[in-house]
């Protein structure tokens, strides 16, 4: 038998949210907010609100506040090792996201690729946006 925190996390998941919201830095918001109209809505984050000092994507949601994705121009920012990887429920669905990075000028495109050191049926395209940050967009299938 497992930890007893298991238990409640395992029944309270289906109204768990697993994140509130990322702060990603970008260089040049001007450059990299068109890159990101055009993927977050792919990644199911569709609703686009500028702010203050940021750009905003949230993703549809029935909560209140729903998950988000938030752009903030740093001109010090310097990508690092970091890898932020978006889950997809099939290869095909990873595959054709492959189009949609092609089309929105991802750069250091990698795949669509099976990745079986990871796991088995696992299928990603690795990427970067224009500022250099990393990116993934998998699945882990069984096919």
């Amino acid at each position: 038998m497992g930890p007893a925190w298991l238990s409640l996390v395992v029944r309270q998941r289906v109204r768990m949210r697993l994140f509130d919201h990322i702060d990603l830095r970008v260089r040049n918001l001007a450059e990299a907010d068109p890159f990101y109209a055009k993927i977050l809505p792919a990644l199911g984050f569709p609703t686009r609100f500028e702010e203050k000092d940021c750009v905003s994507y949230d993703a549809v949601s029935d909560h209140p506040k729903p998950e988000c994705i938030n752009l903030t121009e740093d001109r010090a920012h310097v990508p690092n090792r970091t890898r932020i990887a978006f889950w997809r429920d099939t290869r095909e669905d990873v595959d054709s996201f492959a189009a949609v990075l092609k089309e929105a000028g991802a750069r250091n495109i990698e795949g669509p690729e099976l990745c079986t050191e990871y796991s088995p049926g696992y299928s990603a395209v690795f990427f970067e946006d224009p500022c250099g940050n990393r990116f993934e967009v998998c699945c882990r299938c069984a096919k």
